[in-house]
């Protein structure tokens, strides 16, 4: 679901390179990575590319909009996942678990545990995902 309540899925995305973020509010690294992954798409965001932080949290919409506010993400909408439906279907072992995307919607690398998504050799490494996906369908 987005942050309007909306049912999303990540077809809705076909044509962009995604990073898909599983994570949750009571999760620490996740808390502390939130931030690099809103710089990130701040950075990179845009026609070829989206950040999806999607939420595991079982409290609903509430509890993010909240922590989204309390640590001033401004890049990031909202998605979430209350039934763990998602997170079960992309095999997320644990939070947090970052997915890359590519442009057709297949896996093209993944990460479980909390990584730095805004340092310049990530950034660098992301554009270059991008640019070799851009003519891609």
């Amino acid at each position: 679901m987005d942050g309007e309540g909306r049912n999303a899925a990540l077809t809705d995305f076909r044509g962009k390179v995604v990073l898909l973020n599983v994570w949750a509010t009571w999760c620490l690294p996740c808390r502390r990575e939130m931030p690099t992954f809103d710089r990130l798409q701040g950075a990179l965001g845009g026609a070829d590319f989206q950040v999806i932080a999607l939420s595991a949290d079982r409290k609903g919409l509430d509890v993010m909009r909240k922590f989204y506010g309390e640590i001033g993400i401004k890049n990031l909408a909202m998605h979430i996942d209350s039934s763990g439906k998602a997170a079960r279907e992309l095999g997320a072992v644990g939070v947090p678990t970052t997915l890359l995307i590519d442009r057709a919607g297949r896996e093209i690398g993944r990460l479980v545990g909390p990584a730095e998504w805004d340092t310049p050799e990530m950034i660098a490494f992301i554009r270059r995902r991008i640019d070799q996906q851009h003519d891609r369908p």
